[in-house]
């Protein structure tokens, strides 16, 4: 059995790199996913919560998050699809106002 220290330091460190991409790329497919990331980060730390404590909240909670970052990323996609047609690029610098 691993320890909850073990799966907290983990979802720390994928928590931060995603945090760091965040703030340190340029292009919105990656900042995109350290999104996802800092989520999937998340939903490690509930899963090692839910299974300290012998409940199913902290997994009841992670299934709603996957829900809400699964339509995220249908509608993230499209948004992004959409601004490469229309200003083909993707660095976030080029897309700074919504102006066509």
């Amino acid at each position: 059995m691993v320890p909850l220290s073990h799966v907290l330091a983990l979802s720390t460190i994928l928590f931060v790199l995603g945090v760091a991409g965040f703030i340190f790329r340029r292009n919105i497919i990656t900042i995109f996913m350290c999104i996802e990331l800092m989520l999937n980060a998340v939903n490690l730390a509930f899963v090692g919560f839910a299974r300290q404590l012998g409940q199913l909240d902290g997994q009841i909670y992670v299934f709603f998050i996957i829900v809400v970052a699964a339509a995220e990323a249908a509608v993230g996609l499209g948004i992004i699809i959409a601004l490469y047609r229309t200003r083909e690029s993707l660095n976030i610098d080029d897309l700074d106002s919504m102006k066509m």
